[in-house]
């Protein structure tokens, strides 16, 4: 069990059934009144936000969050297979759980697999992957504004924008959590 008082940034409890994570919190003592924890919390599940206040005394079961390094095999129309490399164990997961930057990840990438209570609700892929380029617009001599970009395809079918100077074939470093070019790997 956890007390709204004991509330730290990145703790996860439930309540009505959700599986809530504080993303920011604040124990507020007016001068006046009680005491209550003021906290911005994260349902971890559907991924929505919201502020709440809490008297400092309430208690809230504490939920576990299972975060494991699982290897992405392969896709089956709209189930995605991951394997966990301790127990060879293939567990599928649907589409709708998957991330938009699940798009940089190929077969064989280790991505976090989070489950509660056995029920996978996300997959994390790795913060920095390295791709090649498989389509782009070749660069022009004097295209030389700063920062100008042009779209290029990987090899995963995902779409960013690179630097002119990247070509077809490079391998490059993308950071899947903001979906942009970081250098060349």
């Amino acid at each position: 069990m956890v007390t709204a008082g004991d509330f730290r940034n990145g703790v996860t409890f439930e309540e009505d059934g959700n599986v809530m994570q504080i993303v920011e919190f604040q124990h507020v003592k007016p001068g006046k009144g009680a005491a209550f924890v003021r906290a911005k919390v994260k349902n971890v599940i559907s991924g929505s936000v919201i502020e709440k206040t809490y008297n400092p005394t309430a208690k809230f079961p504490t939920a576990f969050v299972e975060r494991k390094d699982m290897e992405y095999s392969y896709t089956d129309g709209d189930l995605y297979y991951f394997m966990d490399p301790e127990t060879y164990e293939q567990v599928p997961v649907s589409n709708a759980e998957l991330s938009d930057n699940f798009k940089f990840v190929k077969e064989n990438m280790v991505c976090k697999v989070c489950s509660y209570k056995g029920k996978v609700f996300a997959v994390e892929p790795p913060n920095f992957v390295d791709l090649e380029v498989t389509e782009t617009d070749p660069g022009f001599a004097g295209n030389t504004a700063t920062n100008a970009t042009k779209p290029a395809t990987l090899e995963t079918g995902a779409e960013i924008k690179v630097p002119l100077f990247i070509e077809i074939g490079d391998v490059i470093r993308i950071d899947t959590r903001t979906s942009e070019y970081m250098e060349r790997a």
